[in-house]
């Protein structure tokens, strides 16, 4: 079984994942044969390594994790790779893989474009 994590910043204010928890809603409704977790790198539950978890605790051997992030930063160039390593390492028998960060990916700037041209009418 596949299973596919979101992974975002994470923030104090408890609201801030409103769209990551609509995002996994999306996903489920749309995704039925692969499973979805949100995982955060800091100040929200759960880790990257929870989210693994997981997804294995529910029957997946391949997992995907898709950056949530407007670019490649610090966070995705310095912290991720150690998360992501410390996972492998720890969960040796899956195959987990990540995608670059969602926004260097030209579909979604296409949408911002989109989404910022509908709002000038």
């Amino acid at each position: 079984m596949n299973g596919v994590i979101f992974f975002g910043h994470g923030a104090r204010d408890k609201r801030w994942r409103e769209p990551f928890d609509l995002l996994s809603s999306m996903w489920k409704n749309q995704q039925k044969d692969t499973l979805v977790e949100l995982a955060f790198l800091e100040l929200m539950e759960p880790s990257l390594d929870g989210a693994v978890e997981s997804l294995i605790k529910k029957g997946c051997k391949d997992i995907t994790i898709v950056p949530v992030f407007f670019g490649q930063g610090g966070h995705l160039r310095n912290d991720f790779p150690v998360l992501l390593d410390a996972c492998k390492n720890r969960f040796p028998e899956i195959h987990l893989s990540r995608t670059p960060a969602v926004g260097e990916d030209l579909g979604v700037l296409q949408s911002i474009i989109e989404f910022a041209n509908r709002s000038l009418g």
